[in-house]
This record gives structure tokens, sequence and C-alpha cells, in this order.
């Protein structure tokens, strides 16, 4: 199955991966060495912490590569957003409660819930997705049936609206 994402989501995922693979895998690699040559590994912990951190880091590559070989890169700006898409930010209407909420779909690994940045495999996204301006529909939450009425469709740049965009220091494990 293809994993959407943005552009900029793209190139974190490979930027994370290549840190990994290029510096902090090498890095831990030398530390395990170092920690071997002292001697005695079965009560050595530093070659311990070693060898547990690449495992760790392994992993993490083995998931990033699964990503990045699933990814289906969408420029969401190239779209019209008229109809509700990959990158559409869309204020929508409980109409049990008159209360307004918004949106911005996007990849799972771009997704924050907390700021309402919602993956497109999230059920509201699922029934947002080829919806107009006025649409209504139902959806069946864990709280129980909501109807919402579509207010308003438009375009926002996912990454101007994320609160937390990993850094280097994020992709090391410490």
């Amino acid at each position: 199955m293809k994993e959407p994402m943005s552009i900029e989501g793209y190139d974190l995922l490979v930027e994370e991966f290549k840190f990994l693979l290029e510096v902090e895998k090498p890095k831990t690699a030398e530390e395990k060495l170092v920690a071997a040559a002292q001697g005695d590994r079965s009560e050595n912990a530093d070659y311990h912490a070693a060898k547990e951190k690449l495992r760790f880091i392994d992993k993490r590559l083995f998931y990033l590569n699964s990503m990045i070989q699933k990814s289906q890169i969408i420029d969401p700006s190239s779209y019209e957003h008229n109809k509700v898409s990959f990158g559409s930010t869309v204020k929508i209407l409980n109409i049990d409660t008159d209360e307004e909420e918004t949106y911005t779909l996007c990849g799972v690994l771009e997704s924050e819930p907390e700021h309402g940045l919602i993956s497109v495999h999230s059920p509201i996204a699922k029934a947002l997705i080829g919806k107009e301006v006025e649409d209504e529909f139902k959806i069946n939450l864990p709280m129980g049936k909501k109807e919402y009425e579509i207010l308003e469709i438009e375009y926002k740049n996912i990454f101007t609206l994320k609160k937390k965009i990993r850094t280097k220091e994020d992709f090391a494990f410490h």
C-alpha cells in the first residue's frame, strides 16, 4: 500500500535515514568496538549499551526504508482544493454542537492530531475526502455518531502548520 506524504515530509524521512546510516550507526559501532576492547563483555555495560543502541538504530532504519519504498509523494499545492484531498485544510461544523473544527489531511509521519494535522487514514479524513463545501456527512466515532457540514476548503502548506519538526538532534539515539 502506498503511503502519501508531502515533498517536505519525504525529504525529512530521507534526511533521518541518511543521518542514522551515515553518522549515528558508524559512531555507535565504533563505541561498541571500543567497549569490546576493554575486556570481559559479559559484565561490560558500555558494550551492552552500544549493542542495544545498534539494535534500535537498525530497527529504525528498517522502518524508515520501508516507508521510503512505500512513499507516494504528493504536491498538494498543485490541486485546486475545491474538493477535499491530501493537503486540504478543512473547516467543518459539528451540526449537533454548533462547534467549528479545522483539520489538515496529511501523511502518517506528518500528522499531529493535537494540532489538527490528521492522517489521511484516519476515519474523519476518509469521510472528508472527495467532499465539497456545504456537503454534510456522518461519521461513527468512539464517542458515538456525529454529523458535520463542510464550511471551507483551502490549501495551507502542511509544514507551516506543524509544531514539531524533527531535527538531527531528534534523530539521534541518546
